[in-house]
């Protein structure tokens, strides 16, 4: 059987996929699939959070094992997610089958503007370190990452963050993960496929062009999504990963 592992990015839980778990699933038939939490987020959100990226792949390596799932595993990630996935397919690429990374940006192949949009900063360290609602940092959170309409997505988030309450210092402890971690410059053996927004505006589509560039990966854009593509339209995303997985076989 073919596992799926999902992981998010930065704060964000298992429960942040909503639908695509279930586009994902019609897409790959008889496949399994398992969206992880990272430590001090989601099921997790009581833990501290690792302040490195590869505490955070022993951490998945370790969660895999407990729940006795073997041989190497297909993994789609976004943003802290795709840190995490790059770094383990680094680390054990016979563990990893294949990877999907979406709206990623990695140093050293994109400049720190470009991997997140400048205008956001104010608002960002805002909400941060301004003690903002509940409210307020999920609308904020949904506008920048979002180009679609989603009238229920709101509610739904605001009833994860009630449910499992993410603490600053997780978070800022995600954030210096992040900042820390820098990509190996050589291609993964791992076969990869980035997927990414041409309208993303938190981070810049430019640094999924790069990262194509010096891996020699393939690249698919969507025309008009944000950073949370799979929210935007899973049925996109979900059908880009069996096309590609079925070109892959033929060759």
């Amino acid at each position: 059987m073919k596992t799926w592992l999902l992981l998010r990015g930065l704060t964000r839980e298992s429960g942040h996929w909503g639908s695509f778990v279930a586009q994902l699933q019609a897409a790959q038939p008889g496949s399994r699939i398992v969206a992880l939490d990272l430590p001090g987020n989601g099921s997790l959100y009581a833990q501290r959070s690792p302040s490195h990226i590869r505490a955070m792949v022993a951490h998945c390596r370790a969660a895999l094992q407990a729940q006795q799932i073997t041989g190497p595993v297909h993994i789609l990630a976004m943003s802290l997610g795709a840190m995490v996935a790059a770094s383990w397919a680094s680390s054990n690429p016979q563990e990893v089958a294949a990877q999907v990374l979406v709206n990623t940006s990695l140093r050293p192949f994109s400049p720190f503007y470009q991997r997140l949009r400048p205008r956001h900063y104010g608002l960002l360290l805002r909400l941060a370190l301004g003690g903002a609602s509940a409210l307020d940092w999920e609308r904020s959170i949904l506008r920048i990452t979002s180009n679609g309409q989603h009238p229920d997505v709101l509610e739904q988030w605001l009833a994860l963050r009630q449910q499992h309450p993410v603490t600053r210092g997780n978070a800022l402890r995600q954030l210096l993960a992040a900042a820390r971690y820098q990509a190996p410059a050589s291609p993964p053996h791992t076969p990869t496929l980035l997927l990414a927004s041409a309208q993303d505006g938190l981070v810049s589509v430019r640094c999924s062009r790069s990262l194509a560039v010096q891996w020699n990966c393939t690249l698919w854009e969507h025309p008009w999504a944000g950073h949370d593509l799979p929210l935007d339209d899973g049925t996109w995303v979900a059908g880009q990963v069996r096309d590609w997985l079925q070109h892959l076989a033929q060759k």
